[in-house]
């Protein structure tokens, strides 16, 4: 009797939800039924180009390569803020749109990054050459007004992403990404722990507001191999805040530390999502130009296999730059492999 009411006060609470409310639930409860099943796999800008090719329709390198789609397809929103048509990788938005639109139609799932330019000084969202950025656009600051028009390009944009019907389309949304290193001007030398929590609350609060209510929130700081609870949670903008925790994590270095880093994030990261409830993901990851073509199999799932985590998610395949797979590459055979494993989910796995 007491499961029959809790479950008919759940339903009623649901059914109140607003359309991108009940999106965004319906996207957590998916992200969790298909952790019993495995993990996905996801590629940025998948659909817009790849070695060999660029803007063909219909395209894909992972689709060339195993005869599916990633689960999991990623956009990045840098360039949206200054009223560009392209974004920072030359990704026109109109496209963008469209290609967010038809891989939710088939059933996909979508998350998008934001590279803003430094708004102090017009630089890339790589000038770190000053540490009063993020200063400058709180409230108070001197670029507040114009981070205020910048954040109202996002959320048109993101506004935007809907169905024919007007459906609201679920985002994992990732900003402020790799914030414990300091290559981005809102890193971890850059502004303080009460700035960045700023940071992070002024731009969920404008969009939330805004009626962006369709996102799942992704933190996701970059890999350390040495992560304490009191130092993860200097920044992590808390539990109301955030639904997946994420960790981008690439090999730059040795085999060896590479996987000693992830296995020990992992082993912390996965303990701590699960004492507070919140979904987990490689946000980022990958191994430039694959020097080892065994990578992914050898390497990367075993460490996976060990942790509940909910997709991988390759960084993108550009002409002499690469993450992940092709046909004529040496590592194609391998990612056919990790396609093959029953617990790598990808587009049909999940329809």
């Amino acid at each position: 009797m007491l499961f029959a009411l809790s479950a008919i006060a759940t339903m009623s609470c649901v059914n109140r939800l607003s359309d991108g409310a009940y999106q965004e639930y319906q996207l957590e409860q998916r992200l969790t039924a298909l952790l019993q099943k495995g993990y996905m796999a996801g590629h940025q800008d998948d659909p817009m180009y790849g070695l060999t090719w660029e803007w063909n329709r219909d395209s894909s390198d992972v689709l060339a390569t195993v005869g599916d789609y990633p689960a999991v397809m990623g956009f990045d929103l840098g360039g949206i803020e200054m009223g560009d048509a392209k974004n920072l990788d030359s990704v026109p938005f109109t496209r963008m749109r469209e290609e967010i639109i038809n891989h939710y139609n088939r059933g996909g799932i979508i998350t998008i990054s934001w590279h803003p330019r430094n708004p102090f000084t017009g630089g890339t969202a790589w000038d770190v050459d000053t540490a009063v950025v993020v200063k400058s656009i709180l409230p108070g600051g001197e670029k507040h007004e114009t981070f205020q028009l910048w954040m109202n390009r996002v959320s048109d944009f993101l506004l935007s992403l809907k169905t024919e019907e007007g459906t609201p389309i679920p985002v994992i949304f990732r900003p402020w990404h790799e914030n414990n290193g300091s290559w981005f001007w809102w890193g971890q030398k850059l502004c303080t722990d009460e700035e960045y929590h700023g940071l992070w609350n002024m731009l969920q609060d404008k969009l939330t507001a805004d009626g962006l209510d369709n996102l799942l929130w992704s933190y996701s700081p970059n890999l350390d191999g040495n992560w304490t609870e009191e130092r993860f949670l200097q920044r992590y903008p808390g539990n109301d805040r955030v639904t997946l925790i994420g960790e981008d994590a690439y090999q730059w270095g040795t085999e060896e530390d590479f996987v000693k880093q992830v296995t020990a994030d992992l082993e912390f990261l996965s303990a701590f999502a699960k004492k507070n409830g919140k979904l987990l993901a490689l946000t980022e990851c990958g191994y430039k130009n694959m020097p080892d073509s065994t990578w992914w199999t050898r390497v990367l799932k075993p460490v996976m296999d060990r942790y509940p985590i909910s997709y991988f998610h390759l960084w993108r395949n550009y002409k002499e730059e690469y993450f992940g797979p092709a046909p004529h590459l040496d590592c194609a055979a391998d990612y056919k492999k990790l396609y093959e494993a029953p617990n790598t989910l990808f587009l049909k796995d999940i329809q």
